[in-house]
Order: C-alpha cells, then sequence, then structure tokens
C-alpha cells in the first residue's frame, strides 16, 4: 500500500514466501544548511516477528537508489537476501519513486554525485 510519504508492505509466510515480514516506509524532503535537500527516510517493522527501525538519509542526487538502501536495511534486520527487495510489487515502487523524485525536483540527466552513493 502507498501513499505519498509512505510505504507499507506486508508478507506473510505461505506456498511461495518462506519469510514473514511487516514494514513501514515514511519519507520526507529535509534541507541541510550544507548538504542542501536530502531524502530522509526511516524504515521500521518486524522481521520473522523481531522488531525493527533505523533511519538514513540520502542526498538528493542519489535519492534514485532507495530502493538498495531499503533493502540492505532489511537484510542488516533479518531479510534472506534471497527474498529480492522489499518493495517488489512494480507500481508501489514506481509511485514512490515518482512521488520521491516530484518531491526533490529531479529530473533525468542531472548529474550525480558518486561519491553520495552508500557503501554497501
Amino acid at each position: 500500500m502507498f501513499t505519498p510519504g509512505h510505504a507499507h508492505r506486508e508478507q506473510r509466510v505461505d506456498k511461495l514466501n518462506r519469510q514473514a515480514f511487516v514494514c513501514d516506509v515514511y519519507y520526507e524532503v529535509r534541507e541541510d544548511a550544507r548538504e542542501g535537500a536530502m531524502l530522509h527516510m526511516r524504515m521500521e517493522g518486524e522481521i520473522d516477528g523481531r522488531p525493527f527501525a533505523e533511519e538514513c538519509e540520502l542526498h538528493r542526487d542519489v535519492a534514485f537508489d532507495f530502493l538498495n538502501v531499503l533493502t540492505q536495511i532489511a537484510v542488516r534486520n533479518g531479510l534472506h537476501p534471497r527474498f529480492g527487495p522489499v518493495l517488489r510489487e512494480h507500481g508501489e515502487y514506481d509511485a514512490m519513486f515518482r512521488d520521491i523524485r516530484d518531491k526533490l525536483g529531479l529530473h533525468p540527466g542531472d548529474p550525480v554525485d558518486l561519491g553520495h552513493l552508500p557503501n554497501a
């Protein structure tokens, strides 16, 4: 389920899914006096019944990498990497990507400072 500024994802164990999780991602644009516009994200929920919560910030020019960052947070908190990204539904991902791009005023071809990419 997606609404601007928030995505909710829930997966129960069944024949296809072998790991349960519930997560909420909240995001907003914050102005940093030194760095400029930053995408602030908070991800919280439960993976296999264990609660977690983490926050991060991405520079405006690398905010497109948000799914990678969210997946890394989920893996650090117990999601098995072989199960893929948390936001698997293209509709949810596309809507979130559009909303983030609009909030940050991003356009195709905008320059990227590779030094801003988060470390894996």
